[in-house]
């Protein structure tokens, strides 16, 4: 019986995993559950699957956390604000832990679950763009294991031989292949994309996800920022990590060989299939998919990225190649741009120019400790802020909260 403590329960990728766990009670139990500011719903989830801890991030909901369990007459222990997310993600009940936290709000509790030796399944990228060095370095001390639970790194994952060990020369790997649906906008002229508005940008054509992480899709920083999360989790330079348009998104990423040999991972574009590789794994169990039947695809399609339209991902290689904290000030710029271009303030292509002048004004060091991590996000995130003001013509606000994204 695996013990999971699933950090973004309320989220796509919390949701897709609930189902992949209820579906087998036998093999998983749920030990704790977090949201961010969503009381309801996570109070539902723990009527459902008797978490014996429940964490609300936003510290000030915590009265109505409680109030919600004891209504239900449930006994889960409520827990609130980010060291209630430490907590859970390296207290030892759990064994397993599911890093769902979209954004830099995920960054603590990631490393706190992957200090503690747990088996992490990682689906929040931004914990690897932010602070690579410092997340395998907590691995090594606690003796765990990183699995992806990104449909491309996972792809990849699967085609690797077993074993694997971030060590491309001794696999014989000579090149990974991140694929892309291209997004809503794969086929929109530069001047339509000036005019592109947020909910046009939500509206993936392949994929269910959260608002911030389709508009990443959208302007292919999501492609970007799984170029870099490549580079740490396998250990491959920036160079041999290729981007394709795949609109289809049935061929989810591939690997090549030194001996010419191309693998690839297919399937229907649903998380669950990911979700309940890495949570068997080495085993295999029903995800509850829809089987992928060929026939009815017709065909596959690839193409190679617009690197003019979408001018993110260069600046994603560019922070790569960088190095240092650039991938830091990358991420962080970019949600505070996102955040901005979901509330009506400031255009598609402007995203793009943000992330690209704020990554010019911003110093960034070598990665030293997580307080210098953060540090360097917060001063980025003001930077940013300046950008999105001067552009929108709106006067910035506070720093962004990190805990957004996980709401």
């Amino acid at each position: 019986m695996k013990r999971i403590a699933l950090l973004g329960a309320t989220g796509s990728i919390g949701t897709s995993a609930l189902d992949v766990i209820a579906r087998h009670p036998g093999r998983f139990a749920v030990q704790a559950l977090t949201a961010g500011t969503q009381v309801d719903a996570l109070v539902e989830l723990c009527r459902r699957f008797r978490p014996r801890y429940a964490v609300i991030a936003d510290a000030a909901r915590a009265v109505d956390l409680a109030a919600g369990l004891a209504r239900h007459g449930l006994d889960t222990e409520a827990l609130a604000g980010p060291g209630a997310l430490d907590f859970v993600a390296a207290d030892t009940g759990a064994d397993t832990v599911i890093a769902a936290i979209v954004g830099a709000a995920g960054l603590s509790s990631t490393l706190a679950a992957a200090e503690a030796g747990k088996t992490l399944l990682l689906a929040n990228k931004e914990a690897v763009v932010m602070a690579g060095p410092l997340l395998f370095a907590a691995l090594a001390r606690g003796g765990g294991r990183l699995l992806p639970v990104d449909s491309e790194h996972n792809a990849i994952f699967q085609c690797l031989p077993n074993g694997y060990d971030r060590d491309p020369g001794a696999a014989g790997v000579q090149r990974l292949v991140l694929t892309a649906s291209g997004g809503p906008f794969r086929d929109w002229s530069a001047g339509q994309l000036a005019q592109a508005t947020p909910e046009q940008a939500c509206a993936h054509p392949n994929w269910r996800m959260g608002r911030k992480i389709s508009v990443d899709s959208a302007t292919l920083m999501n492609k970007g920022l799984e170029v870099i999360e490549a580079h740490w989790l396998f250990g491959m330079p920036a160079e041999r990590i290729d981007v394709l348009v795949h609109p289809q998104s049935l061929v989810h990423s591939l690997v090549e060989y030194v001996d010419g040999s191309l693998l690839a991972q297919l399937g229907s574009p649903d998380m669950r299939t990911v979700l309940a590789h890495a949570l068997a794994w080495p085993e295999r169990i029903d995800a509850g998919v829809e089987r992928l039947d060929l026939l009815k695809a017709g065909r596959l399609d690839f193409q190679a990225p617009d690197r003019a339209r979408f001018p993110c991902l260069d600046l994603a290689y560019a922070a790569l190649q960088a190095g240092g904290g650039a991938s830091c000030v990358l991420n962080a710029a970019n949600e505070v741009a996102v955040e901005v271009f979901l509330a009506g303030r400031l255009s598609f292509p402007d995203i793009a120019a943000v992330v690209a002048d704020t990554l010019a004004a911003v110093d960034a060091g070598p990665i030293q400790d997580l307080p210098a991590i953060l540090e360097l996000d917060a001063r980025a995130r003001r930077v940013a802020e300046r950008e999105t003001a001067r552009r929108s013509g709106v006067p910035a606000t506070a720093a962004m909260d990190r805990t957004a994204w996980a709401r």
